[in-house]
């Protein structure tokens, strides 16, 4: 496994300043405060088709919320619901299917101040077109490749004097989101925003792991995207950015039933794999070891044909690299980049010949 570090360029700042960044999702926003530093980013491989992983044993749970490392690193305000009449958004699949996979990442939605300039910018980078919603007042515009749903855009503005932080969302699979609040509330999570419907698109949450890291849960009411090789341009992986890797697979598993492997990685790290229906979800890492301050994350992945190619165009879309292409484990190569408001997204080369499924 090739594990890359390299910070982007950062600007100081006064010792002691605290930066707040305004997330805002649908009609509720949420304050997160945290003290300035450089940010790092980390690649992990996406382990190939495996033979004999070794499987950590279940975890015996150690599940309890770690407060001042919460308050330290988010400082979570709260969320303010100003909604003034439901938003309807698109199914996830049409037609819809009876396929349901819990503890696949199946959606992810942006976030951006500027939602006219995103659009041209993954139109132009991945050939997305787009298809606009409104309602009270939300500007949302559903992306899609060669007729299939992709994404979703969701325009708000920056409040004066704050910081803004784009953000990719990640939404994950579940049967029941309020039995996950529960297992997410019991095993040391915080509800950033509590479980909602949506018409056509089922019921959903928003939760904060017990190590800090956002993401949403999905109970889809037209099914979930079948488990089959994502094409270039859509979703084919996301990577938890965490402190505490063991910790944070340990309450995944417990929300999503995960089965968990541990992959070869750098001496001081964790490389962990989640995977449900016999099929690799997702990555659990560790946070660099050069930057302790830097906070949880989840980063999701574009599958591209040449990395090398498309962070070429990204640049010239406006875009920016934060880690030069590398190659990875399995001969493809890796770049973390992000679109011209600043939110960071993966870009990843995947050989059709290679299959996320695990062997036993």
């Amino acid at each position: 496994m090739l594990v890359v570090q390299k910070p982007p360029e950062c600007v100081s700042a006064q010792s002691g300043e605290l930066h707040v960044y305004i997330i805002f999702y649908m009609d509720n926003y949420m304050e997160i405060t945290m003290h300035p530093k450089c940010s790092s980013y980390h690649i992990d491989s996406i382990p190939p088709n495996m033979t004999r992983p070794r499987r950590m044993q279940p975890y015996r749970t150690r599940y309890f919320l770690k407060q001042a490392l919460f308050a330290a690193l988010f400082g979570i305000a709260g969320a303010a619901p100003v909604m003034a009449s439901p938003l309807q958004l698109p199914a996830i699949i049409e037609p819809s299917s009876q396929e349901h996979h819990v503890g696949k990442v199946i959606f992810v939605e942006l976030v951006t101040p500027d939602l006219a300039a995103a659009k041209q910018f993954y139109a132009g980078l991945f050939g997305w077109t787009f298809r606009d919603i409104q309602a009270g007042g939300t500007e949302y515009a559903e992306a899609s490749l060669d007729g299939r749903p992709v994404a979703g855009l969701i325009h708000r503005d920056v409040l004066a004097g704050k910081h803004r932080q784009p953000a990719w969302l990640s939404f994950i699979a579940v049967k029941d989101v309020d039995a996950a609040k529960e297992i997410a509330l019991q095993h040391g999570a915080k509800v950033l925003f509590e479980p909602h419907s949506i018409p056509d698109r089922g019921r959903e949450a928003v939760f904060a792991d017990p190590q800090g890291a956002i993401f949403a849960v999905l109970a889809s009411s037209s099914g979930d995207p079948p488990d089959v090789l994502a094409a270039p341009g859509e979703w084919i992986w996301s990577s938890l950015i965490t402190t505490d890797p063991d910790d944070d697979a340990a309450f995944y598993q417990a929300l999503f039933d995960y089965e968990v492997y541990e992959l070869p990685a750098d001496e001081g790290a964790q490389h962990l794999m989640l995977a449900s229906d016999n099929y690799a979800r997702a990555s659990a890492n560790t946070l660099p070891a050069n930057r302790p301050n830097m906070h949880p994350h989840w980063l999701n992945f574009v599958r591209v044909e040449d990395a090398v190619k498309m962070t070429a165009k990204l640049v010239a879309l406006g875009g920016r690299v934060l880690v030069e292409p590398r190659v990875d484990r399995h001969g493809g190569k890796v770049a973390i980049v992000a679109d011209p408001q600043g939110a960071p997204f993966g870009l990843l080369e995947w050989p059709d010949t290679e299959s996320k499924e695990v062997t036993k």
